[in-house]
């Protein structure tokens, strides 16, 4: 196909879909072996379909090296048709099978901070029991990954702290952003910090400690930021980025460290005496929780349960913090 014109009707007739989920699977692994490891494939045939594809291309889609494969610009271009093309084979399957009767399906679920605690963990839980048939894969990161992974359809649904409004379109494509309630902010530490029986604390006192942040381009870091810059303070030298609840919470327990985290989050760890509230509210709210889906599709039926689910667990979910009203829109 070198020195012809790529037609539709060349496109359907020639490739196979089994070479497009090899050639996926090597691009998002950039190795051969890890792709015929996760499709428990031998690497000839993970190779021998490559060779294929870029037989009919008349093109090379990967550099190889004795570090993997590194993808030419035009594996970069049918990948992102590719991964499309994978998404919309996975609907297809979970609509046929809701057609045909089964409680069954296939939901991927991104989720942040302040969903991965209680309301997803609760919510998947009562899922799983209920429908059995159904399977749930979780991916945990920042807006930044998630929401163009909603995008692209490698995500069914984001659950967790809600964009701003400029977020309405993602990559080009139109998203809604469903609120299910506002939560709230928690100054944590360790329950042997120094600050821990403070009754009060001011924010001078914070600026020595160890700080565990979000990533730079997160709201809630923007807003930590904001708040140390407004009260003529440098934001805290010492600090540590990260994502992961179970490694911040060992970091808190451990050293003198604080963190901003939502209420949720905390509330498990606060009642077992592991950590402390500190008393300030001088950060404000961590903002509206909800789920993110794509406008122009469809839940399937495994994301419509899952969705419902949440809801419940929403309505049913008591106030943040005592004295503090915590609204919800169902």
């Amino acid at each position: 196909m070198a020195n012809s014109r790529i037609t539709p009707n060349a496109l359907s007739h020639k490739l196979k879909l089994h070479q497009l989920q090899i050639f996926e699977r090597v691009l998002a692994r950039r190795s051969l072996s890890r792709a015929a490891s996760e499709l428990h494939l031998t690497q000839p045939t993970v190779t021998r379909a490559i060779h294929d594809l870029e037989a009919f291309f008349g093109a090379t889609l990967f550099e190889r090296s004795n570090r993997g494969v590194a993808p030419t610009e035009l594996a970069l271009v049918l990948g992102r048709r590719v991964h499309a093309m994978m998404a919309e084979i996975r609907y297809m399957a979970d609509d046929i099978d809701a057609v045909l009767g089964g409680a069954s399906g296939h939901v991927v679920v991104g989720t942040l901070i302040a969903a991965s605690a209680k309301l997803l963990p609760e919510a998947i839980a009562r899922l799983m029991t209920e429908h059995p048939g159904i399977q749930v894969t979780v991916r945990e990161g920042p807006t930044a990954q998630l929401l163009p992974a909603l995008a692209t359809g490698d995500l069914d649904i984001v659950v967790g702290r809600l964009p701003g409004a400029d977020m309405a379109s993602i990559s080009g494509v139109a998203v809604d952003h469903h609120r299910l309630y506002r939560e709230a902010l928690c100054l944590v530490a360790g329950a042997r910090h120094p600050l821990a029986h403070a009754r009060e604390v001011a924010l001078a006192d914070l600026a020595g400690c160890i700080w565990i942040l979000p990533a730079p381009a997160s709201p809630l870091r923007a807003s930590i930021e904001r708040t140390f810059f407004d009260a003529g303070l440098r934001l805290p030298a010492r600090q540590l980025e990260s994502l992961s609840l179970l490694t911040n919470i060992g970091v808190l327990m451990h050293s003198d460290a604080l963190a901003l985290i939502p209420y949720d989050a905390a509330a498990q760890f606060l009642s077992m005496g592991l950590l402390v509230r500190l008393p300030t509210d001088v950060f404000g709210a961590f903002g509206d929780v909800g789920y993110s889906v794509r406008a122009d599709r469809p839940l399937t039926p495994a994301c419509l349960r899952l969705v419902d689910y949440l809801t419940q667990i929403a309505a049913q979910r008591a106030p943040a913090l005592p004295g503090m009203a915590v609204d919800g829109d169902g």
